[in-house]
């Protein structure tokens, strides 16, 4: 069983807490009591889960750029953050072709912005900086990534990212360590590459599990465009949660701060239509209707084909190991999907109505059932 006790009243800064995992974080934190501010803009799809879940009423939630230096140094000096998550980008790798500059300028300036301000901010112990599996240089190999390997992303995305963590390494070397023997102050930092994230809530464009969903809310066959590349998924329970123990470990001794692989055991490393299959199965056997896809190869911008992570770092660090397969990850999107087509699906108005809604209370339930490591 897993024991979030240490986050009561713990004092958690989360930038990018309107997203899709931002909003599944929010959730996980308030199950245990912690005080939660939030920095971002306004939740990037509609609808999204931010607001399904009414977090606004339940967090202090702030709206705010993290370009803007200005404010969001206020924010941090108004809250002094013991803890400090940092998830707030532009994730699409296929936006991030259109608008390269703007992707850019959010994923590394914005990264700037936010370890500014934790290094001016006294308050803050630990510090984490989210970012993604495609950091690596990717040679497109069956071995996966370690830690240790050489950081260069081909897309812009991909590459921002890159630079997000040689920034945060920078920040490490340049400021962080002198301050610890100046001024006997310590601040941990670590930074968490995450393969990819399937959950229910999530409205993403460009995203195969949002495609599946949408097509089937409206009755149609599920469009892939590119079903052989491999990709190793996971529940967004399994990074939100590794990313609260590595920040509470660190928190607890610095000597864990670090570069983090956080992904799925290999098994669970499927193709993009063995997983759209799974997903058709699993809607079939819990609904009873038939749901099919179809293969549109678009010849779309370069992404990788093959990106795999080694996590041994972190398993043999914190005794870690992931504890949803794809399987049950697919089943629980199914449960969430079920919940969010059902007559109830949005939250009262009033939060003290024992009636959450079904949304928030199947993610309640998932919650629960990772916590007591359970599955359906």
């Amino acid at each position: 069983m897993m024991d979030l006790s240490f986050y009561k009243d713990k004092k958690i800064l989360i930038t990018g807490h309107t997203g899709f995992k931002g909003s599944w974080m929010c959730m996980a934190l308030l199950h245990v009591g912690a005080k939660i501010t939030g920095y971002a803009l306004e939740a990037p799809t509609e609808p999204n889960l931010f607001e399904l879940c009414k977090l606004e009423k339940k967090i202090h939630s702030v709206s705010g750029d993290i370009r803007d230096f200005e404010h969001l140094k206020q924010v941090f000096e108004e809250v002094q953050p013991e803890i400090v998550i940092h998830m707030a980008a532009q994730p699409i790798v296929r936006e991030s072709y259109k608008e390269p500059v703007y992707t850019y300028d959010v994923n590394v300036m914005g990264t700037v912005h936010v370890l500014e301000c934790v290094r001016q901010t006294k308050s803050v112990v630990s510090f984490l900086n989210v970012t993604t599996d495609k950091v690596y240089k990717n040679l497109e190999r069956q071995q996966g990534y370690r830690e240790e390997e050489e950081l260069n992303g081909y897309d812009p995305y991909s590459n921002s990212k890159s630079c997000s963590e040689l920034v945060t390494s920078s920040y490490v070397n340049s400021f962080f360590r002198p301050q610890i023997e100046k001024e006997g102050r310590k601040i941990a930092i670590s930074t968490a590459r995450a393969g990819n994230v399937i959950g229910g809530g999530d409205f993403a464009s460009d995203r195969i599990i949002p495609d599946c969903i949408r097509a089937v809310e409206k009755g149609e066959d599920i469009i892939v465009r590119n079903p052989f590349s491999t990709r190793p998924y996971q529940h967004v329970l399994e990074p939100v949660m590794a990313y609260l123990m590595i920040c509470q470990k660190q928190y607890e001794d610095i000597s864990y701060a670090g570069n983090y692989n956080v992904g799925p055991d290999d098994e669970d490393c499927y193709t993009t239509g063995e997983l759209v299959t799974l997903f058709c199965d699993t809607w079939k056997e819990k609904t009873d209707k038939t749901v099919s896809w179809t293969n549109r190869y678009d010849g779309g911008p370069h992404e990788a084909n093959f990106l795999k992570l080694d996590c041994t770092k972190l398993k043999k660090t914190f005794d870690w190991s992931p504890r949803w397969n794809v399987k049950n990850a697919i089943e629980k999107i199914v449960e969430w999907e079920m919940a969010y087509l059902s007559s109830d699906s949005y939250e009262a108005d009033s939060i003290e109505r024992k009636n959450e809604g079904a949304i928030v209370s199947v993610m309640k339930k998932q919650i629960g059932d990772y916590i007591n490591k359970k599955t359906i």
